[in-house]
C-alpha cells in the first residue's frame, strides 16, 4: 500500500486529471473514478479505462455486486495494465444504492466477502476495498470491526477508510461528506487491533500536513477535494514523503509541462476545457490566481486555442 493517495471522486478523477497530478507527483497513488462493471462488460472499454502510462501507479475502482461481473470486469481492467483492483462499498448516493453497491453492501458483509473472493481469484495484482466505518444504524465500533474481519478473512489485506458512517436515503452524498461526525479513532483502534492489516485512512484530510499526522497511527493516508482544490501541496510528497530527490517544480513549470499533452488533445478534437477544468487550483493562493482561473475557464472555453494560456505564462 502507498503512503499518500488522492481519492476516487466521481467526475473528477478522470484521465486528464490524472495526467496533470503525474506532473506534480510521481509516486502518490492514483484512482479511477468508480466504473461499474455493467459499463465494463457492456460498454466502450477503451472511453472508460484507457490511460496514459505516465499515470501509473493507477488503481481502478469498480463498483457492483455481483461477483462474476465483477470477476470479468477486473480481468478486462488487468489486461488494460492497471496497477490494482479495488471495490468501492463505501458510496452513499441513491443511484449506487438503487443498482445494490456502494455503502449499502455493508449491511451484507457475506455478499461482499463473495465479491473480494471472486475479484482476488480472477487477478494476478492487488484487490483492495473502500468503505465506511459503518451506514446508518449500524455505527459501533464491534460492527466495523467484524466487517473488516470478515473481508480480512478472504485474504484481503488493503482496505481504505472513511472515517464516516454512511446515511443512506436521508443525505445527500455531498452531506454524507460533511455531517456525520470523523472518527478517525475508529480507525486507528482497528490498526492497533490488527496490526498484520494494511490500514489508509481517508475523509477530512485537506493537506499534507494532515496525512503526515495520520501517518504515524495507519499505513497510509488518502487527499479527496483537498487534492482537487489545491493541486499543488503535492509538489512536496516525493520528497518528503518517498524520499525521492527530484528536484521540486513550481507552478509555472507543471503549466508548462502540460503544453504537449494540451496539443496532441487539441490535434484529436478534444476541447481543451476537458484538460484545463482540472487545472484551476494550480496557483491557488497565488497573486494571479484569479487570472488563472479565468485563462483556464472562461478564455479556454471562448476560444477553444492555446493562445490565452501562453499569454498567462509568458506575462507571469
Amino acid at each position: 500500500m502507498h503512503k499518500i493517495a488522492i481519492a476516487p471522486m466521481l467526475d473528477w478523477t478522470d484521465r486528464h486529471f490524472r495526467y496533470f497530478m503525474r506532473q506534480i507527483t510521481k509516486y502518490t497513488e492514483l484512482y479511477t473514478e468508480m466504473i461499474v462493471a455493467d459499463a465494463i462488460l457492456h460498454g466502450n472499454q477503451d472511453k472508460l479505462l484507457s490511460f496514459h502510462p505516465d499515470e501509473l501507479p493507477l488503481v481502478v475502482q469498480l463498483g457492483g455486486s455481483c461477483p462474476d461481473k465483477l470477476s470479468k470486469a477486473a480481468k478486462i481492467c488487468m489486461n488494460y495494465g492497471y496497477s490494482g483492483i479495488n471495490l468501492n462499498v463505501g458510496c452513499p448516493s441513491d443511484r449506487v444504492k438503487s443498482g445494490n453497491f456502494g455503502a449499502c453492501l455493508m449491511k451484507d458483509s457475506h455478499l461482499v466477502a463473495s465479491c473480494i473472493k471472486s475479484l482476488q481469484d480472477s487477478v494476478s495484482i492487488p484487490v483492495s476495498i473502500k468503505l465506511r466505518i459503518g451506514v446508518d444504524h449500524l455505527d459501533s465500533y464491534e460492527f466495523f470491526r467484524d466487517f473488516v474481519l470478515s473481508i480480512a478473512e478472504t485474504g484481503c489485506q488493503d482496505f481504505i477508510i472513511h472515517a464516516r458512517i454512511a446515511i443512506l436515503g436521508g443525505l445527500s452524498p455531498k452531506e454524507n461528506r460533511e455531517i456525520p461526525p470523523l472518527k478517525y479513532e475508529y480507525v486507528y483502534r482497528l490498526k492497533q487491533e490488527q496490526p498484520d492489516l494494511s490500514i489508509m485512512i481517508n475523509g477530512g484530510i485537506k493537506t499534507i500536513i494532515d496525512a503526515t499526522t495520520h501517518l504515524k497511527q495507519v499505513d497510509g493516508a488518502m487527499i479527496g477535494r483537498g487534492a482537487y482544490y489545491t493541486p499543488y501541496i503535492f509538489s512536496t510528497v516525493d520528497r518528503d514523503i518517498y524520499n525521492c530527490d527530484d528536484t521540486l517544480k513550481s507552478r509555472i513549470e507543471i503549466a508548462f509541462q502540460m503544453i504537449p499533452y494540451l496539443k496532441t488533445l487539441q490535434s484529436q478534437n478534444v476541447p481543451l476545457h476537458h484538460v484545463t477544468r482540472h487545472m484551476i487550483g494550480l496557483f491557488h493562493g497565488c497573486p494571479n490566481a484569479k487570472q488563472w482561473r479565468k485563462t483556464v475557464t472562461q478564455d479556454i472555453i471562448s476560444l477553444n486555442c492555446l493562445t490565452p494560456y501562453y499569454s498567462f505564462l509568458q506575462n507571469c
